[in-house]
């Protein structure tokens, strides 16, 4: 795909990645390095917890939904990273096998009035298993160029 700049993006616009199917073995080396917590390393102890069962850390789900669009390649020449996230929901667990993907929606593109060459769109990213269920949201706030300068 093409990438696109803050020029090119409208509010309303949609994309949509391809899934990705999470194993045990990557949720549990996820929670190793980053969210030790007993219902994402042991499903013994999982089976035990409000969860029923093993569940991805939300960390790592938001770190996939992402991933999943930045290598669409959208943003590919345009990105210059971003000021923060908002909003961000935790909204059903995900499990050994889901396959998640990503649907982003643009909700606002704002051209900074101090450096014309660059500006904000802000976007909200939903992460949908195949039930299909929303398993997370949040909207980020990408600094990107632009194509021209006002």
């Amino acid at each position: 795909m093409d990438t696109r700049y803050l020029d090119d993006l409208a509010p309303g616009e949609q994309f949509t990645t391809p899934g990705v199917t999470l194993t045990e073995a990557e949720i549990i080396d996820f929670a190793w390095r980053y969210d030790p917590q007993a219902f994402h390393l042991d499903a013994n102890a999982a089976a035990n917890s409000p969860y029923g069962g093993l569940i991805a850390s939300g960390f790592q789900s938001l770190a996939i939904c992402f991933r999943l669009f930045i290598q669409s390649g959208i943003l590919a020449e345009s990105s210059l990273g971003s000021p923060g996230i908002d909003e961000l929901r935790w909204l059903a667990p995900v499990r050994p096998g889901d396959t998640l993907h990503c649907e982003v929606e643009v909700l606002e593109v704002r051209p900074s009035s101090s450096k014309p060459e660059r500006g904000i769109a802000r976007l909200r990213y939903t992460a949908v298993n195949q039930h299909p269920e929303v398993v997370l949201s949040f909207i980020v706030n990408h600094l990107l160029r632009r194509r021209t300068i006002a």
